[in-house]
This record gives C-alpha cells, structure tokens and sequence, in this order.
C-alpha cells in the first residue's frame, strides 16, 4: 500500500500556527481586563468597521478550512472530514477571539469570530469538492510526485518553499534576507551590527543576495526531482514579482523595484552564476553546499548595516490593517533558515541510509 500524504497535514498544520501567531502578536503584556471572558459574544454590531475588515477575516479562514479537509480524509469520509474542518476553524477562532481579551492591544470581535467561521466553512465546503484533486491523489498530487517524489521529507520542502515565498512578503528585509535576529541579539548584549558606509553596505548587500540565491537554488536542486534548472529560475521570478507586489501594496505604487539596488542585482547575478556552476556537483556536495551558504547568508543579514532609506520608507509606512500580517511575515523570515538547516541535514541522513 502506498504512503499516506503528508502534505496536506503538514501545510494544514503550517497554516493553523500562523494563524495562531498572527491572532496574538504581538504576545507581549499579557492581563486581566476584569470584563467577563464572553462579554465579547453578545456584544452589539461595532460602530466602526469596514468592508475590508470583513473580507479579509472571511479569506484568512478559507484556506484553513480547505487546506484541513484532505488532511482529515485519510482517516474519515469526505462529509465528516468537512464537517471537521469547519468545526475546528470555528473552535480555533473562538479561542483566539478569547485569549485576546488579555491583550491589551487586540480586542475581541464576536464579528470577527462569525466572519471567521464563515470562511472555514466555505473552505471546508470548497475542501470536500475540489481538495482531494489538489492536494490528495488527484492531478496536483500526480504532477507533484513526478517532480518531486512521495514521502514526509518531499512534503516538508515544499512547505518550506512556501514559507520562503511568504517571507517575501514582508518589506522590512533586505531580498531573500531571512534569519534577522538582531533585536534578539541587542537583549543578549551582542555588540550593534557594522557601522553604515554606503560601499559597505552595498558590499553586504550582494553578499546576502548572492548566498540566498545560491542557497536556495541548491536547495531546489535537492527538491526537484526532474527540470530542476527551469523551475529554480521561475520560482526566483515568482519570488522577485511576490517582492514587488508586497512593496506596491504596502508602501506606494512607486516602490515596487526599490529592492532593485545596484547590491541585489550583482548579488542576484553572482548567486545565480554560482548556483549554475554547482548545480553540476553530486547531491551530496550540493546539500552541504546549501547549508554553507544559508548559514554564511544569515550571518551576513545579522551583520549588516542599517539601511537608512529602507528606515526611512518604513517610517512613513502605514501599516493598519496589515499589523498583524507583518508580525507574522517577521517571525517567518526570522526563523526560516533555522527550519531550513535541520531539513537539508535530515535530507542527508535520509539519503544515505
């Protein structure tokens, strides 16, 4: 019998703790408001509010509720798997809703709740039609196992891809910067990073440009099973108009390639030189190889300079409804080398045992 498909659980599982994340950022002074914990439930309709509030509660559950319907189906019938993963959303977001009465910086919406489980229901609903032909045993699945195989390692990496394109997303990074831990790093007492010098930066800049482009080129080599070059290169394009989209939207219109600096592009054509050359090495060499480069490029993000024009557009930048997106954008962007490391070493170990 073949394997189950880890995917679907994996990716349900991904997404549910984002969601979980983006509903408590910020995490921070935590207290007892004194109202009743349910109060929120019976409150009346609020006097503010707007379409795009609603909207976007309703989308933000809909892929949850989808997503967790072919994740249940391998044990349970397609109408119980549905019926679950509607359940689960509205329970989910209950609980959020709940715990925010002790941040003093979220306030609970019994709105929020009902447009949130109108969301999970219409996924779950979208789930039990279309989500076994996507993620389960139908075309996407068929087309997924030619190019990158079966079994949990293959399913981790996608959704390791995925986060990577989400880390995108947020416009505080340098491109493909991830793993800034230097706020961590000033409560730990480690010295500021290098001083700022125009040339200096623009140094550091390529440097992080070009080992992320080689890093994760590598490690869509090791991913791929088939065309391996062709879909590296589109999933840097995708990333680079995901980039360009993200700044559009959440800066200004004009500022969809200002991560276009002379840095990234010589690091963008350095790195993608060096991922050509060693896409040729032996899957071995090329896995030590992404983890080497993935490391060098996340010391080199804690080491750069401040950038002053990026300080600069983000002083002016409004975030609102997008808040709670970005605190989750960061702490994905933060973590995700750290996640990527144990993969390619587990990819090793699974490989040679």
């Amino acid at each position: 019998m073949p394997p189950r498909p880890t995917l679907p659980l994996y990716l349900a599982a991904a997404y549910t703790l984002l969601a979980i994340y983006a509903s408590l950022h910020p995490f921070s002074d935590w207290r007892d408001s004194g109202a009743p914990i349910s109060a929120f439930l019976f409150a009346s309709w609020p006097r503010y509010w707007t379409v795009f509030d609603l909207v976007t509660n309703v989308l933000a559950y809909l892929p949850l509720g989808f997503i967790w319907v072919p994740a249940l189906q391998q044990r349970h019938g397609r109408f119980t798997a549905a019926l679950m993963a509607a359940t689960l959303c509205a329970c989910l977001s209950l609980s959020l809703e709940t715990l925010q009465n002790f941040l003093p910086s979220r306030i609970p919406s019994n709105i929020d709740f009902a447009t949130n489980s109108l969301g999970g229901l219409l996924g779950a609903l979208a789930g039990a039609r279309w989500g076994t032909a996507l993620l389960d045993g139908g075309r996407l699945h068929d087309l997924r196992t030619r190019l990158v195989g079966d079994g949990a390692m293959a399913d981790a990496g996608l959704v390791l891809i995925a986060l990577w394109l989400l880390t995108q997303l947020n416009p505080e990074i340098l491109l493909f910067g991830n793993g800034d831990l230097r706020s961590l790093l000033v409560l730990l007492g480690v010295p500021a990073p290098l001083p700022y010098t125009a040339e200096r930066f623009s140094w550091v800049e390529a440097g992080v440009v070009a080992c992320n482009t080689l890093a994760i080129g590598l490690l869509a080599d090791c991913l791929l099973r088939s065309a391996r070059r062709a879909l590296a290169a589109a999933l840097f394009a995708f990333a680079l108009l995901v980039k360009s989209f993200s700044l559009m939207l959440l800066m200004n219109a004009t500022s969809g390639l200002s991560w276009a600096t002379p840095g990234c592009t010589a690091g963008l054509a350095a790195g993608g030189l060096l991922w050509l050359a060693a896409s040729l090495l032996p899957g071995l060499a090329r896995q030590a190889l992404a983890a080497l480069s993935l490391l060098l490029a996340t010391a080199l993000v804690n080491l750069a300079p401040e950038n002053p024009y990026l300080a600069a557009m983000l002083q002016v930048w409004q975030q609102g409804h997008f808040l709670n997106f970005n605190g989750l954008t960061r702490l994905t962007s933060a973590l995700w080398p750290f996640l990527a490391l144990p993969w390619l070493m587990l990819l090793r170990k699974d490989k040679t045992s």
